[in-house]
């Protein structure tokens, strides 16, 4: 099982992940790498709007950046594959099922109706 990281680095994961500009431009880049006038095309937004996010997700380490060696006006994005394999063990193991653990509630009426069972039986044995 992968350990499991603090919770508070899968919120601010999430967060990052939870704007939908952000999520489309990932997703975008999941199919390859592009630059940011062909992210700008594919959804229709200002280059200076996905120049934002692209620098909240580089800043982040989830995505790469690379200037072109002809000509550096031109800079290319990837998904960084080690952020996004970090992020598949952690959501596997924060999501892990095997996490889940039998307990009882230590409070409120399913625990006054335990204890009065409880009396109950050993009222019953006791007799």
């Amino acid at each position: 099982m992968p350990k499991l990281a603090p919770v508070t680095d899968l919120i601010e994961t999430l967060k990052l992940l939870a704007d939908p500009t952000r999520l489309a431009i990932f997703n975008l880049l999941m199919q390859g790498v592009q630059c940011n006038c062909e992210l700008g095309d594919q959804l229709g937004l200002p280059m200076n709007l996905i120049s934002h996010h692209l620098k909240a997700l580089r800043d982040a380490g989830w995505v790469n950046a690379e200037r072109d060696a002809n000509d550096a006006r031109w800079v290319y994005y990837a998904i960084n594959p080690r952020a996004l394999n970090q992020l598949r063990e952690q959501l596997s193991a924060f999501l892990d099922p095997q996490r889940i653990k039998p307990r009882q509630p230590k409070c409120g009426p399913r625990v006054d109706a335990a204890a009065s069972t409880r009396v109950a039986q050993r009222e019953r044995v006791g007799k």
